[in-house]
């Protein structure tokens, strides 16, 4: 052999050698989740062996997440902007839609939902600056819906072609978000709401648009044999949910596989209509997660509404408010910032700082979880509004986290005097009207702290008794922010704390300190 020859062998040699290290690295996460061990079957049974409750859940108390897509774009009543722009002659919600489409957009015979995406464009969606604030708003978690009723996934997806880094943004939202989220140290929750895409109405006639002004509700868009929802096209179907149910499950499968293996989610959650997919899809799909997030060493989690999972598989989820009394259980609450549309809307108001925080504090008291949805505009501008009570949110859990973050439900929730509103969701509202007479309490994880939120700011100089009976080995009372040590008396088993100045509370929320011996 010459020296040529010998050369070649070895540059060939070599090149395999590079190629199959380039190889092994890139796939070698991969490689590990295929060939580790599958703990979880898809039964129920075998699922619910699931740790429920971990400890960075426990600890997590407040995450962040958002609805924006193609709905942003038109930004005019709610997010399900799509559906009722398709159904003329209605009176109750989301009735001044199709009028305004008409007027604005023209007919749907000429512009469709599908036509809003080229807008949107998401030009100043800065992912490690979104990141940043939802870390500074003191959130634990955060997130965003992955796919919203529309069908359009917020991910770069191999499965779905109605994807924000094929069309609209060009840009993989999603998997930039979490890897900004992952580099600040927070929790990840993707959230998915396409179950009730599927067309379900179209041999029934008296649930099509134009036949009736509240048509099939089961199915996000409405359909017609003169709409697009009707199209057989291969790509627009998949948009608009025209797929037999057999290819519909696959398809709503393994989206959801998709975001789990791609982009490894803490926590997937499922808005209503989950209980419409086959159980054993359900199944199929809690087990992936669950077994995937595993072999990657992560302690994943499972969010439903209603009855959609079983309550030893998954964590409830009540949407709009939360519990009335203190639960055995986590549970989270999703809650908007504004109070009106999930997704932002041209003159949208929001909540206070003070009405957010206090029902938080509600729900931590009860053994819950929130989840705080803010809406962005189509641009990817986050509006100055909702980031200053972002921020109000963050500034109050900084200066008492030792209060917030590693503490336990105690014995009893509270008491107080706030009048009960009533949630269209089950539970009570997420917009109570707390004030200074409303108790909280919360246990430091220890047992060495007991912590009484005041839901408001109690008069200074006074005196606060607290109704619900302390352990009285109590060494000290203070003040969490200012430390001020505050004077106390136990009598029959009621603990009274002499308030301080003002300056030494919050006006949002004060909380007094228990030290016991």
């Amino acid at each position: 052999m010459t020296d040529k020859m010998k050369r070649k062998v070895i540059q060939s040699v070599l090149i395999v050698w590079v190629l199959l290290g380039i190889f092994s690295c890139k796939d070698s996460s991969q490689t590990k989740i295929a060939n580790a061990k599958v703990e979880f079957e898809e039964t129920w049974e075998s699922l619910s062996t699931n740790e429920r409750n971990p400890e960075w859940f426990m600890d997590a108390k407040f995450g962040v997440y958002f609805h924006w897509g193609i709905y942003s774009v038109p930004a005019f009543d709610n997010e399900w902007y799509g559906r009722w722009m398709y159904v003329p002659g209605r009176k109750a919600w989301g009735g001044t839609v199709f009028e305004h489409h008409q007027k604005t957009y023209g007919p749907v015979s000429e512009f469709n939902y599908h036509d809003f995406i080229p807008m949107f464009k998401a030009e100043n969606f800065d992912a490690e600056e979104w990141a940043d604030l939802f870390k500074k708003s003191g959130a634990s978690f955060a997130g965003l819906v992955a796919e919203h009723h529309d069908g359009f996934a917020m991910w770069n997806s191999k499965v779905n072609p109605w994807n924000v880094m094929e069309m609209g943004p060009k840009k993989d939202i999603l998997g930039e978000l979490f890897a900004e989220l992952k580099k600040n140290d927070l929790k990840t929750i993707a959230t998915f709401h396409h179950e009730r895409l599927i067309q379900r109405y179209a041999t029934d006639t008296a649930k099509w648009a134009k036949n009736t002004p509240d048509p099939g509700w089961d199915s996000h868009f409405p359909y017609h044999p003169d709409y697009v929802t009707s199209s057989t096209d291969p790509k627009l179907r998949l948009l608009y949910g025209n797929i037999p149910r057999v290819e519909f499950y696959e398809y709503w499968l393994n989206q959801i596989n998709e975001v789990v293996d791609t982009y490894a989610p803490d926590i997937i959650w499922f808005d209503s209509w989950l209980d419409s997919i086959p159980e054993n899809y359900r199944q199929k799909m809690v087990a992936h997660h669950f077994n995937t997030a595993v072999a990657r060493g992560l302690k994943p989690l499972v969010a439903y509404k209603q009855e959609d999972l079983p309550p030893n598989v998954g964590v409830l989820d009540m949407e709009q408010g939360g519990k009335t009394e203190l639960s055995d259980d986590y549970w989270l609450t999703d809650i908007t910032l504004s109070f009106g549309s999930w997704c932002y809307t041209r003159g949208q108001t929001y909540k206070t700082p003070e009405m957010v925080i206090r029902n938080m504090i509600d729900v931590w008291s009860k053994r819950g979880i929130v989840l705080l949805n803010i809406s962005p505009k189509a641009d990817g501008t986050i509006p100055e509004e909702q980031r200053t009570v972002l921020t109000s949110i963050g500034k109050w859990i900084e200066k008492h986290k030792e209060a917030v973050y590693e503490t336990r439900a105690y014995s009893t929730f509270g008491y107080g005097t706030a009048e009960f509103e009533k949630s269209q969701f089950g539970g009570q509202t997420a917009t109570m009207a707390y004030n200074q007479n409303d108790i909280r309490f919360a246990l430091s994880k220890d047992k060495k702290h007991l912590y009484i939120y005041v839901l408001g700011l109690p008069a200074a100089h006074s005196d606060l008794e607290i109704r619900s009976t302390i352990d009285p080995k109590i060494k000290k009372v203070s003040v969490v922010g200012s430390g001020v040590e505050l004077k106390w008396s136990v009598t029959d088993g009621k603990l009274t704390i002499k308030t301080p100045n003002s300056t030494d509370m919050d006006e949002i929320a004060t909380v007094f300190k228990i030290d016991f011996e």
